[in-house]
């Protein structure tokens, strides 16, 4: 045995202090490396190993493992497309951006510092303290003796003589190169006559062998010897183990007996029972959803039994419910897959069918027989049209009824004139097609009751309108105030929630402390808002939605959805109760502006009204009909018209100024018209008139004393018999008698009948006022060229302008100024304060009507003035008295009395022989200065005094002159 260790080929160790060391299997030593398996991994094979260490389709199949990992990692960390190697494989999936880029902190996680970890590190120190300690005082376990190490270096000597072939973890003689390696064939070949030595080979190699398996069998004995007592003491212990298995089996054993009963009987019926109740709770469940299924079944059937009805709102809330219920109780159930488009369709179709019904429902409310009734045609079917279109936001509807409104207007019109022209017989309607041409064929009675018709019929028509459009105004207040109503609400809500809140937050603070409620509040002193949450959070564990008994009830399948719709009822101004839900979304500022345009349309119809009428009017107008009618007439037509616009702006609140304007323009050409007939008549009355006193017929009488009255109108025409009272010689004026000419007694009726016509057409008062002052300038201004300027002499033929001429044309001047104030007063009161400076016109007309009177009172001195110029320049003092001339001069100057005292007043009449004295006193003191007679008292002295005492006799014997101071001792008074 030595000899086979000394010629061991397997080298020995040097190394003399190293340890012995048990060696390990290279089986469990070296551990081949495993490729990781696939997703899906192959059948399992019989290795009782491979299933445990590879997945299990059946175990794991709902449990994820690292083997459904596909992520090769060399490929993840060893990109051949980069320049260099990255850190992190991410790049390969996410770029090369994705390791510089820099994370942004998370709001949700804390910034954690060596703080946090203070309270450990104070823990954690004298525990590692007692650690180092405890190393310093024990002494290391596996320490030998050098007997002990001797030993297992002398072992390890003898396993080195081993070769190592039989050392591997992969020896195995079935290999080839490995059986050649330790029985060498060379050494058993029987070839060239050696058996001899290869026997002893042979031999050799067997004694080798069996030495290498005495050295393994020495160190195993040698093993067992270390490790004897171990050994002994692990086989006691796994009896001892085993007797305790078997102690606990069968405690387990019974364990579980007493288990399976207590499950039985404790457990069992308990488990049952709620197993049967969530049973029961899920069928409950599955039976309302298959409720409310049902119901959504039948939401096109009741839609369309809705849309028959007009129930356009109920059917839009219905399919919104429905919408709602398919997006949150029912979504994802196969068999509704297309109901949500169906329903959007039908809403769509439903919109079309609103628009359209609130055009039928607005060209037949518009084209009823328009008779005093101004009732809303079916309000409630009105109500729930507008209630639709605002819910589906279709607030462009008020233009249908304004398009219908103009429809209607031309059709009033047409039909007015059409049913007109029926009953009238003159106008044949085969020769005369056209409607316009008929109208033109009516005189003015006939034309102005249809005119009259046709406002009347716009007059409904009006009302009508209005009635509709303030249902419809009232409705989207509604809608307006209930959306004010629902923030106030939530306003409210928010506020009670906030109070909630903090007494939650008070008296958990309070519970916390440790005190109770009623220590803290006295009694009554906690808040509504505390006892309500209190009642409501003692109510809620035992209150359930929907229990059994209520399975049965409609509003359990929909309660997530009407809860969230909230709805209140109100009634309109006609009595009609609708329900507004809060699923019209729309805002306040849309509200009011639809209002307004609803308001706005209403104004509209008054314009169309007015605009409809002017057409009418100028289509009568094209061959100057209205030109043509006589002011009687115009005004009747004016008054109308008049009434109409104001019933117009009371119905509809605001002014239309087309029929205004037309009026306007028509009036404006009355006026004309007007004041160039009167103005050509008044010509011809003044290029005829013979300028001598007129009788004043009892008419005049009696239009002049209305006036004097206080109020300036044209008098009716009186019964006949008031015709027989014989016409007076003057005209009374407020107790004054007034000489005129048949001229001014007419121009007192024009001037009258411009007054009246101002009190008619109160729009023309200032056209009016220009052409009544210009009339009576015209007046002024002929007349003055008639009589004054002697042109009655070419015009009318007379021989010669005598005073009475002259006195007559100065009391007619004097009869028209007496009015002027009283026309400027009537003017005054109709006129705008703006408009008072136009009445400077009649200032302006007095004062030229005040200087023509003075210049015929001048002509009238004049006149005597060349008299007794021609008269006195003969006078000579000589017998007889009186001489011939004064008795000339007396002569003439009865004449000019006779000739005025009946057309002036007495005082003017005093005042115009003073004049008239002065002159003659004037010419007779130059003639008798030239005559050299002098108050003297002599024979020529006489001679005059008693001429002048003749003359004086004379003319103060005149009726009204005997109280005249004549003064004539002025004509013997000489110049200083």
């Amino acid at each position: 045995m030595a000899s086979s260790h000394s010629s061991s080929p397997v080298p020995q160790s040097n190394s003399s202090d190293a340890f012995f060391k048990k060696e390990v299997d290279a089986t469990k030593r070296f551990r081949p490396v495993q490729s990781l398996p696939d997703v899906c991994p192959k059948e399992p094979t019989g290795n009782p190993n491979n299933l445990h260490d590879s997945p299990s389709l059946v175990v794991d199949q709902q449990r994820w493992t690292i083997y459904h990992s596909k992520v090769n990692l060399p490929a993840a960390l060893n990109d051949p497309r980069l320049a260099k190697r990255e850190s992190d494989f991410f790049t390969k999936t996410w770029g090369v951006d994705f390791v510089d880029t820099e994370v942004t902190p998370s709001f949700y996680l804390p910034q954690i510092t060596k703080e946090h970890f203070a309270l450990y590190q104070q823990e954690i120190t004298p525990r590692e303290k007692i650690q180092e300690r405890c190393k310093n005082i024990c002494t290391p376990k596996d320490s030998f003796d050098g007997t002990l190490l001797h030993t297992h270096d002398k072992s390890r000597t003898d396993l080195e003589q081993v070769p190592k072939i039989f050392m591997k973890p992969d020896f195995a003689l079935e290999d080839s190169l490995t059986f050649n390696a330790v029985l060498p064939w060379s050494h058993f070949s029987t070839a060239g006559g050696k058996g001899n030595r290869d026997a002893a080979s042979s031999k050799l190699l067997q004694e080798k062998l069996s030495h290498y398996l005495d050295i393994v069998e020495v160190n195993i004995a040698h093993q067992i010897s270390l490790r004897s007592e171990a050994f002994f003491h692990a086989m006691t212990s796994q009896h001892e183990l085993q007797d305790y298995l078997r102690k606990t089996s069968q405690a387990v054993k019974l364990l579980r007996e007493k288990i399976s009963k207590i499950d039985k009987v404790m457990c069992e019926g308990s488990l049952r029972v709620l197993r049967l109740s969530l049973t029961r709770n899920n069928c409950i469940k599955a039976y309302n959803k298959l409720k409310l299924m049902a119901t959504v079944h039948q939401t096109q059937p009741t839609v369309q039994l809705l849309l028959s009805t007009s129930e356009y709102v109920g059917a839009l809330d219905l399919i919104a419910t429905t919408q709602e219920v398919l997006q949150q109780e029912l979504q994802g159930i196969h068999s509704f897959r297309h109901l949500g488009s169906q329903l959007c369709e039908l809403e769509k179709l439903i919109d079309k069918m609103m628009i359209a019904e609130f055009s039928t429902y607005a060209r037949n409310d518009l084209n009823r027989p328009l008779e005093d009734d101004c009732q809303i045609l079916e309000e409630e079917r009105l109500v729930s049209l507008v209630f639709g279109l605002l819910k589906q936001r279709k607030l462009n509807f008020y233009e249908i009824y304004g398009d219908e409104m103009i429809n209607t207007a031309k059709n009033i019109i047409k039909q007015c004139v059409v049913n007109t022209v029926s009953q009238i017989e003159e106008i044949d309607t085969e020769v005369v097609v056209k409607l316009a041409d008929q109208m033109r064929m009516m005189n003015f009675p006939q034309w102005f009751d249809l005119l009259k018709n046709i406002f009347s019929k716009f007059t409904i028509f009006l009302k009508r309108v209005k009635a509709t459009l303030n249902t419809i105004r009232s409705v989207v207040f509604l809608v307006l105030d209930k959306n004010q109503k629902t923030r106030d609400l939530e306003d409210t809500l928010q506020k009670n929630s906030a109070k909630e809140s903090m007494v939650d937050s008070e008296v958990a603070y309070l519970t916390h402390e440790g005190m109770f409620i009623s220590d803290a509040f006295g009694d009554g002193e906690l808040p509504a808002g505390a006892a309500d949450s209190a009642s409501q959070r003692n109510t809620s564990p035992n209150s359930e939605p929907c229990s059994s008994d209520s399975v049965s009830e409609p509003e359990c399948t929909t309660d997530s959805s009407s809860s969230k719709e909230h709805t209140s009822s109100s009634v309109t101004p006609g009595g009609v109760e609708m329900m507004i839900g809060e699923d019209m979304k729309l805002t306040d500022l849309e509200l009011v502006r639809l209002a307004n345009n609803i308001q706005e349309l209403l104004y509209n119809a008054s314009d169309i009204c007015h605009d409809r009428s002017v057409k009418f009017l100028m289509a009568r107008a094209k061959d100057g009909f209205l030109e043509k009618l006589n002011s009687n007439e115009f005004v009747t037509l004016s008054r109308l018209m008049e009434g109409f616009i104001l019933d117009t702006e009371q119905i509809c609140g605001r002014k239309s100024m087309s029929l205004r304007g037309a009026l306007q323009s028509q009036a404006n050409r009355f006026v004309n018209r007007f004041h160039e007939e009167r103005k050509t008549k008044l010509s011809l009355l003044l290029d005829n008139e013979r300028w001598k006193q007129a009788e004043v017929p009892a008419e005049f009488q009696d239009l002049v004393d209305s006036v004097s009255d206080g109020r300036i109108s044209l008098p009716e025409k009186k019964p006949t018999a008031t015709e027989e009272r014989k016409p007076a010689e003057f005209l009374i004026v407020e107790g004054q008698k007034y000489a005129t000419v048949g001229t001014v007694l007419l121009l007192i009726r024009i001037i009258l009948e411009y007054c009246q016509c101002v009190d008619n057409i109160p729009s023309i008062t200032t056209d009016m006022l220009t052409r009544l002052s210009d009339l009576l300038k015209y007046f002024n201004s002929r007349s003055c060229q008639l009589v004054l300027g002697a042109g009655a002499l070419q015009v009318v033929g007379l021989k010669t302008i005598t005073t009475k001429n002259l006195a007559l044309s100065s009391r007619c001047l004097q009869l028209i100024v007496h009015y002027i104030p009283i026309i400027r007063a009537h003017f005054e009161a109709r006129l705008q304060p703006k408009q008072f400076s136009m009445l400077r016109h009649f200032d302006h007309i007095t004062k030229d009507y005040h200087d023509h009177i003075a210049e015929i009172s001048a002509k009238l001195v004049a006149i005597m003035d060349s008299l007794f110029d021609k008269l006195l320049s003969k006078y000579e003092v000589k017998a007889p008295v009186p001489s011939a001339c004064f008795r000339n001069i007396c002569k003439q100057m009865a004449k000019m009395h006779e000739a005025i005292y009946d057309l002036l007043p007495e005082e003017q009449t005093q005042m115009l022989f003073l004049r008239i004295n002065a002159s003659y006193k004037l010419h007779l003191k130059r003639q008798l200065a030239h005559l050299n007679v002098v108050n003297d008292g002599g024979p020529l002295n006489g001679l005059v005094t008693s001429d002048v005492a003749f003359y004086t006799g004379n003319l103060q014997a005149l009726k009204g002159l005997n109280n005249l101071d004549l003064n004539m001792a002025e004509i013997w008074e000489q110049k200083r």
